[in-house]
């Protein structure tokens, strides 16, 4: 199924609020969207929502070989995933090229930038090590996934641990979380994406657009950069040509962005910590009861009740009072009635000119009708003659008189060809004769 494309009127209405400065969600152009953090109650396990986009994010290991040239360090892999769930245009089982793209660019943010330090993933340099693997999946889109992949794939490996392993000789063990503290990873630093969007071949710009804005931007700046101001990646598509100073406007409002995120990110992982070790309720299991996670809740608003009957009292005092008006039932035919402000519908009457055409098409008909009845009684006449004329054929058998006439296909021919004439020259008389009442009006 083809996402529902935008109309003209939509395309430069937007196009329009842009050169106003203005967007269609109230922010400014350089405003992010809220984002919120929620934990699972497995390691790993988390829901990022920035504004409306909501990613999903769980992180799994398993111990496996290395690979033959890096034989000391571990394995990481990243999936991401857009399902039909998250919005209409979205087909399963099929890589579009947005998917594509999505894919590399999260490898790039996440693995080329070393955040994660693989070294300390190895068991037994050239037999085992840690794969880690992360799986994101897109639960509803309204613009701008990768920030919200890139937020949700470094918090899921922040939040995440493994179990604790013990090397004795060749024997590898393995201990459960009861016998033993999952161990976090060893995480450098963390890079986070910001995107930019431009419009009218780069002459404005939005930090964070959403789902309609995307369809008519021109093109797409991303930038990765972590808290210390270190460009991890950077990529533009679309096919638009930025002057330097426009870009190095784009990285200073990223490291704006960026601090302000891992800053949250730090305080909900503390928050998470903390609600662990008291033994509280903590993850989805705190968002259930006010369903934050299957569907998008309002907040409560206050609503004053006092003085409503008052309120009410004075609204129905200003207010016109109602029409007195009574029906009458209209009979049309016995055991059926019309109740209301109309009256008697006449729709279907014909008008006094139109009487006149339908009486006078009536006479038509009928001397036309009387001149065929003379018609064929003068034929019937003239075939009775000629019947007395002919003879009657008799057969020689004793058994069987067989009477046989001939019969009379002439005299019919030519009545009905009398008749078809008649017909045709009063329709042609009766179609002039309307033709000029229509041009006298």
């Amino acid at each position: 199924m083809k996402a529902t494309p935008l109309s003209n009127c939509e395309r430069r209405f937007l196009l329009r609020a842009i050169e106003e400065r203005k967007r269609l969600d109230g922010r400014q152009c350089y405003d992010y969207r809220n984002v919120r953090v929620s934990f699972g109650a497995d390691y790993g396990c988390c829901i990022v929502e920035l504004g409306k986009t909501r990613v999903l994010a769980q992180v799994s290991c398993e111990l496996v070989p290395p690979k033959p040239n890096r034989p000391t360090e571990g394995i990481l892999f990243f999936n991401l995933e857009l399902s039909p769930m998250a919005a209409p245009g979205f087909e399963p089982g099929r890589q579009s090229e947005l998917l594509v793209k999505l894919n590399r660019l999260i490898e790039r943010c996440l693995r080329n930038s070393k955040c994660i330090d693989t070294e300390s993933l190895c068991v037994v340099a050239g037999e085992k090590v840690w794969q880690i693997r992360l799986d994101l999946h897109l639960l509803n889109h309204d613009g701008n996934i990768i920030d919200a992949a890139s937020i949700a794939g470094i918090v899921a490996l922040c939040h995440f641990r493994r179990p604790d392993v013990s090397v004795q000789g060749e024997e590898v063990t393995v201990y459960t979380p009861e016998e033993r503290d999952p161990v976090p990873l060893s995480i450098h630093h963390m890079p986070i994406c910001v995107s930019f969007a431009f419009f009218q071949q780069g002459t404005y710009l939005l930090v964070d657009p959403s789902e309609r804005e995307e369809r008519v931007m021109d093109g797409l700046l991303v930038i990765a950069m972590n808290k210390h101001r270190e460009i991890c990646t950077i990529q533009s598509s679309g096919g638009i040509m930025l002057v330097q100073d426009q870009v190095l406007r784009c990285s200073k409002i990223t490291a704006v962005k960026v601090a302000e995120i891992t800053e949250l990110i730090q305080k909900a992982l503390e928050n998470d910590q903390k609600v662990r070790k008291e033994g509280g309720k903590f993850g989805f299991a705190e968002s259930i009861p006010n369903q934050k996670i299957t569907a998008f809740k309002m907040e409560s608003a206050a609503v004053d009740t006092n003085n409503v009957e008052e309120q009410a009292e004075e609204i129905i005092t200003k207010a016109d009072p109602p029409s007195e008006v009574f029906a009458n039932p209209i009979l049309h035919t016995p055991g059926t009635a019309q109740i209301g402000e109309g009256i008697e519908n006449s729709w279907g009457d014909l008008e006094e000119s139109e009487r006149e055409e339908a009486a006078e098409e009536e006479g038509e008909s009928e001397a036309a009708a009387f001149e065929c009845r003379e018609m064929e009684t003068e034929d019937t006449s003239t075939m009775r003659e000629t019947k007395k004329d002919e003879p009657i054929v008799l057969s020689d058998s004793e058994e069987e008189e067989v009477i046989i006439l001939e019969p009379q296909e002439l005299p019919k021919k030519t009545r009905t060809q009398t008749n078809s004439k008649q017909e045709n020259t009063s329709k042609k008389a009766f179609n002039k004769r309307r033709k000029k009442k229509r041009a006298a009006r």
